[in-house]
């Protein structure tokens, strides 16, 4: 008897131990996402105003005109096709459909800068089509117009290709999930099938939508290359200017603040409407939506608006920077290609590891311990997503040179040895960006296969005596295993393609394949940037597969 007391307890101390432990490293994890934008908060007021004055009276304004501007396209861009486009694979029937519902997700494998340099290697001045239509009729440059791709214009139908599969992803999940009854009652009082699908369908579907238009939102404000390289001027190119150019570490953190208000009251202003929204299902039973056959120039017409997305965002630039990298002197076989291969592979592969350890924490936390203290930690943790890369790098830079200064100052005057720079600068610090950078996608993954996990299933392994982390290691890891390797994918993948970020925190002469392609891109030497933004395409189609999967499955 006393020896199953003493092993009850041993059980309950190591649970209790094994409970704190998990706290701590969720506690240390939320407050490691939440530095980032303490830190710009506390830069932007303490530091100097004379360049954050002189941008204002020069091109704040425009960086504020810009960046809304850019919004609102992306915005009306990919509501209007990723909502269009799963309407149309879900209510329809067409030749071509069942190819173009997965082929429609294939432009999410592509970075909006690697589309930039495809389009402008054949639609600029030399390239292949004005040069085309120059030789057939004639003209000189000053005798025709043609739309100029290095525009704010271009840079939003960059992002709008690319962006739009996450309205597609998400809308089309919803429309399937739609029971018919409300729709053929809209149909029944008279209302045709447009009418019925904007007044019923579409409000049913709106928080799903609206969900998928802020993914875009934010990745739109996120982005550096596209705009960069375009020359067109928001809050992401001033960031990096003022870093770099003008080596204000203040004004790019005024401009990170501004940023990040931004950013976060869009995440709110979301949330709070479809907080507010409430849809039910009419009817007791899930009836399935009807799909109507089309014919003729219906039929054809359907298959356009769906095969154009599909053609103008991943088929023709595929093609095109196959070409590019054909006639590049790129070897992508070269010791220089191969340490840039290993660079964003070690970079990738241990921010996948360590973000997707920082999601089960958290995630088990929440589940293990569920209040206000594990909800705040799982909130705190998401925020990273709505935080533009450029935003992190700043907020993780700034105090981390401080007491990497402040250190070598102490030591200095203490031991006379000069400890340099410990954490800024590190491959450590950077992973620790990605990771605040990406944790709500590994999160979100990892919740997803949590959900399917019985309470009872814990209930029972506890009556086992098993502590909460032998729980873990036993009963949920091994089930959630296809959810842990999806999240790893994704950030994986996300972290090859992170550009503004690596750019300020890289250590130096550590460049990685999205350094390289946009250095080559910057000197105007596109054919050689197709290279590397092949393979960052390459490694990008892994996850892309796994969601049309998925959507094949339905």
């Amino acid at each position: 008897m006393a020896e199953i007391e003493f092993s009850q307890n041993g059980s309950r101390n190591r649970g209790v131990r094994g409970t704190r432990l998990l706290a701590g490293i969720a506690y240390v994890v939320a407050a490691a996402c939440l530095l980032p934008m303490i830190a710009v908060v506390l830069a932007a007021v303490t530091g100097g105003t004379d360049t954050i004055s002189h941008l204002m009276e020069t091109v704040l304004p425009r960086y504020i005109a810009t960046t809304l501007i850019l919004v609102v396209l992306v915005a009306a861009g990919t509501f209007s096709i990723g909502t269009g486009a799963a309407w149309l694979v879900t209510m329809t029937r067409f030749p071509g459909v069942r190819f173009l519902e997965i082929a429609l997700v294939l432009p999410l494998a592509f970075p909006a800068y690697v589309l930039a340099y495809a389009y402008t290697f054949i639609l600029d001045h030399p390239g292949i089509v004005q040069s085309t239509l120059r030789d057939v009729t004639g003209w000189g440059p000053r005798d025709y117009w043609f739309p100029e791709i290095r525009s704010t214009e271009g840079a939003a139908v960059m992002l709008i290709l690319v962006l739009y599969p996450y309205v597609y992803l998400l809308a089309r999940a919803a429309f399937l999930q739609q029971s018919a009854t409300a729709f053929l009652a809209a149909r029944a009082l008279g209302n045709n099938p447009w009418l019925a699908f904007r007044r019923v369908s579409l409000p049913m579907a709106r928080p799903a939508i609206a969900g998928g238009v802020l993914l875009a939102v934010m990745e739109t404000i996120a982005d550096f290359g596209t705009v960069s390289y375009f020359g067109v001027q928001t809050f992401a190119t001033g960031i990096y200017t003022s870093w770099f150019s003008m080596a204000d570490r203040a004004a790019a953190a005024q401009l990170a603040l501004c940023l990040l208000v931004f950013a976060l009251i869009m995440a709110v202003a979301e949330r709070t409407q479809r907080g507010k929204a409430k849809y039910y299902q009419a009817g007791k039973q899930h009836v399935a939506q009807p799909a109507a056959n089309l014919t003729g120039l219906r039929a054809c017409g359907a298959f356009l608006l769906c095969a154009i997305p599909v053609l103008f965002g991943f088929l023709l630039p595929v093609i095109i920077l196959v070409e590019m990298g054909l006639e590049s002197e790129q070897n992508l076989l070269s010791q220089r290609y191969i340490d840039f291969i290993q660079n964003s592979l070690i970079l990738a592969g241990t921010a996948a590891v360590i973000t997707v350890f920082a999601a089960i924490s958290v995630g088990f936390f929440q589940r293990l311990r569920p209040g206000r203290a594990s909800s705040a930690t799982a909130y705190m943790a998401r925020l990273g997503y709505a935080v533009p890369g450029g935003v992190i790098a700043v907020g993780l830079i700034v105090p981390f040179a401080s007491f990497d200064n402040a250190l070598d100052v102490w030591m200095r005057q203490t031991f006379d040895v000069s400890t340099g720079l410990l954490v800024t600068g590190s491959i450590w610090l950077l992973v620790a960006a990605y990771m605040v950078r990406f944790l709500a996608a590994a999160l979100s993954a990892y919740e997803g296969g949590q959900s399917t996990v019985h309470a009872n299933m814990d209930a029972a392994a506890r009556s086992l005596g098993q502590t909460p982390l032998g729980t873990l290691r036993r009963v949920h890891l091994p089930i959630l295993t296809p959810s842990l390797l999806t999240a790893l994918l994704i950030v994986f993948v996300d972290v090859m393609k992170e550009l503004p970020a690596t750019l300020i925190m890289r250590p130096f002469n550590f460049d990685t394949l999205a350094v390289q392609a946009y250095r080559l891109a910057s000197d105007e030497r596109l054919e050689g940037a197709a290279v590397p933004s092949l393979v960052i395409l390459a490694v990008g189609l892994l996850p892309v597969i796994l969601i049309c999967r998925q959507v094949g499955r339905r």
